[in-house]
């Protein structure tokens, strides 16, 4: 039967389709690629619905990434442009900055996504400078950078970052291998509202990236730069001297650094949660006792990170005992940790992780045997 336009049941039947395709389409909504493109399949009118442009603001293609060429990117550039807010190309080895047929370019990306603002593509090492130059100067609100394992990445890629991505919130960088400070500096000047930076990996940088971010990133919250073994007591003085809001510091292998860096961070960052200190053999207990003592100690610190600390003791685990929010601590290499000086710990906070190896003891010589006994432990070369 036929409704009359001016019918009162034409309206009726018009408002609970128009209900029904605003329910499907808020369904769709919280759906992911794959399920998106079967409902795709199912009829005209799903395929209206799963490929509108609004239900693909977060794209994650990192279970398809051997399977991306570039006429996958472009599609998805074309499609969903306008929409599109967080996309994520993690692992797809063709994606780099040539246009041939098999290799997913980043300037059409660019081209077409203007409102991005959040891009992972880490460990695409086909990337260079002139993807990124593409990238940041169409794309001028992102967000959140994820370039870790992109090994061609020099300074001035980041130079072009720094200049076009004043919104820029999270970056990381980890195994970049060849960037500097020079281009780190550049990214502090220009990405003054930085929260999070990785550079674990990046062994070229020195103390003067930790004073391009005490003076200019007054916001950062999180910073990881394990493996950098160039950074020093001096740069740490100038970061937590001007950045209090820090809450998580992966120092692991910063073998320089000494008991005045943790000074400062008791002093200056009252926030900090997670700490690691891994093969800081120049750590004392010393420095764990104002770390323990410290304005972030009593409802803040929850996991610190002392593997391969050799001159750790117990005492540090007394210094620690009054950090009521510890909930992880790890011990592994200690040698002068003990049984005792953890279970003495536990007394005062009973619900702590504490992850600790301790060698089984050797066992002693045969009687009558002259061949040299090894525990498990011992590696024979």
């Amino acid at each position: 039967m036929l409704l009359r336009k001016n019918s009162v049941s034409f309206w009726l039947w018009r408002s609970a389709y128009l209900n029904r395709r605003c329910l499907c389409s808020r369904i769709f909504s919280f759906l992911d690629v794959v399920t998106l493109c079967r409902c795709a399949q199912v009829s005209r009118s799903w395929n209206v619905l799963a490929l509108d442009g609004s239900n693909w603001q977060r794209i994650d293609l990192f279970n398809f990434q051997r399977d991306i060429e570039g006429r996958v990117v472009e599609n998805i550039s074309k499609r969903c442009g306008g929409f599109l807010r967080k996309l994520s190309l993690r692992g797809c080895l063709g994606v780099g900055d040539s246009t041939n047929l098999y290799n997913a370019p980043l300037p059409p990306l660019s081209e077409g996504c203007h409102s991005l603002e959040q891009l992972n593509i880490s460990w695409c090492d086909q990337v260079t400078k002139d993807g990124i130059q593409a990238l940041v100067r169409s794309c001028p609100g992102l967000k959140g950078l994820f370039l870790k394992g992109c090994t061609q990445l020099e300074d001035e890629a980041l130079k072009q970052i720094g200049a076009h991505c004043p919104e820029l919130v999270t970056l990381n960088l980890q195994t970049c291998s060849q960037i500097t400070d020079e281009g780190l500096i550049t990214i502090c000047r220009g990405c003054h509202r930085l929260q999070s930076l990785c550079v674990s990996g990046c062994a070229n940088i020195t103390d003067a990236i930790l004073h391009a971010l005490g003076q200019n990133c007054p916001r950062l919250r999180i910073l990881e730069v394990a493996r950098c073994s160039q950074l020093t007591d001096v740069g740490f003085t100038t970061l937590a001297r001007n950045c209090h809001e820090l809450e998580k510091m992966d120092l692991e292998e910063c073998v320089q650094i000494t008991d005045g860096t943790l000074i400062q961070l008791s002093i200056h960052c009252p926030r900090l949660q997670v700490l690691s200190l891994s093969h800081c053999e120049l750590i004392t207990d010393d420095g764990i006792r104002h770390l323990g003592s410290g304005p972030c100690a009593h409802d803040c610190l929850e996991v610190i990170e002392l593997d391969n600390c050799p001159l750790i003791t117990d005492a540090s685990l007394e210094h620690l005992k009054s950090c009521h929010s510890l909930d992880r601590i790890e011990l592994y290499d200690c040698q002068q940790i003990t049984r005792a000086g953890i279970k003495r710990l536990r007394t005062h906070l009973p619900n702590i992780k504490v992850h600790a190896y301790f060698a089984p003891v050797t066992p002693p010589p045969s009687v009558g045997g002259s061949r040299q006994r090894f525990c498990r432990c011992c590696v024979l070369l």
